[in-house]
């Protein structure tokens, strides 16, 4: 019954968590307010922060487990991608806990524990299944075969759909962060109320950076039209933008499940929290009569569940790194698909 503290600081979030057996018994998450007055996060205060709050984090952790640190088994850490600054604090904190105690350290690949999350509590697909992976800075179409077996066959090859939203949201004058705000008022707004275009990208691949223009030409001609246009369409505003993001993945999405004949369909990474993004997919899944697998909220966005949860497989396969391992803001996850996408 292998005990894994896991470690998660690749942007503002510090996170620790305890699995053990497979189970996750604690995932504690401390977010950072210091960015909103910036409307974004700052690296270098991201990493200051991420010093103060990692003990505590990891303390609150192992209590809420009832796990004493002696218990601990192995240390499973984000080594990238993400801001380096962030990266180093938990990296760093994992190798000298690591040392400390003469305990083996693994390093996870933050986008692949996204999709690993999936393997928390009782309701896991089964391999082969596809994910779309979808955050603030990625958006991804993986082909899971197995644990750490995944192809990359589709991706975003400029803006993710999470910085479209971003960008949208700051063009709105909405506060940082604006992802959740935009789904707020989504939920009171008609998804029909306005069109934006869908980029046509070759195969599975997408294109954020024109929607993303789109939307500013948009609100630019309106507001000189009207200047109280955004104040007074603001939820149709939101949820026209919502619907159409949304649109752009699960168009892809369902092409490549059907090209590849996969029924068990997954959703990861911070923007899967978005409740449009969410219900579109069930709607989809239902409609083809696939099975729709979608995480908890708390295991959406950045956290260390996910983390020890990969490193609980890492741990039964044996794979360990030594403490000479450095944290990698650009970080290899898979085999990258053919220039233009696959299919």
């Amino acid at each position: 019954m292998p005990v894994i503290l896991g470690i998660e600081s690749s942007c503002d979030e510090t996170s620790a968590s305890v699995c053990v057996d497979g189970e996750i018994l604690s995932n504690v998450i401390a977010n950072q307010t210091i960015h909103e007055a910036y409307g974004g996060v700052v690296p270098e205060l991201a990493s200051r922060v991420h010093q103060q709050n990692i003990v505590p984090a990891v303390q609150q952790a192992l209590l809420n487990a009832k796990v004493n640190k002696n218990d601990i088994d192995a240390v499973a850490f984000t080594r990238g991608p993400g801001l380096l600054g962030s990266l180093l604090v938990g990296v760093s904190f994992a190798k000298a806990f690591a040392l400390a105690k003469n305990l083996p350290l693994i390093d996870i690949n933050h986008m692949q524990a996204h999709i690993l999350a999936h393997f928390i509590g009782d309701h896991k697909p089964t391999f082969p299944f596809i994910c779309l992976t979808v955050s603030g800075g990625h958006t991804q179409i993986v082909l899971v075969k197995d644990h750490f077996d995944m192809e990359i066959i589709g991706q975003t090859l400029d803006d993710a759909a999470g910085e479209a939203m971003d960008k949208t949201s700051k063009i709105l004058g909405l506060p940082y962060p604006g992802g959740p705000l935009i789904d707020k008022n989504a939920r009171s707004g008609n998804p029909d109320a306005y069109k934006f275009p869908e980029p046509q990208i070759h195969g599975y691949n997408f294109s954020f950076s024109g929607v993303k223009t789109a939307i500013l030409y948009f609100i630019r001609d309106n507001v000189a039209k009207n200047p109280n246009f955004i104040e007074e369409n603001l939820a149709d505003i939101c949820a026209s933008v919502e619907k159409r993001i949304a649109t752009i993945l699960l168009n892809k999405l369902k092409r490549a499940a059907e090209e590849y004949g996969i029924k068990d369909i997954a959703l990861a990474g911070g923007v899967s929290a978005n409740t449009g993004l969410r219900e579109a997919l069930t709607n989809l899944c239902a409609d083809k009569g696939w099975n729709c697998f979608i995480p908890k909220f708390e295991y959406c966005t950045d956290n260390a569940a996910m983390i020890a949860i990969a490193g609980h497989y890492k741990y039964l396969k044996g794979e360990f790194v030594g403490q000479e391992v450095a944290p990698l803001a650009r970080m290899p996850f898979a085999p990258q698909p053919p220039e233009g996408g696959a299919g």
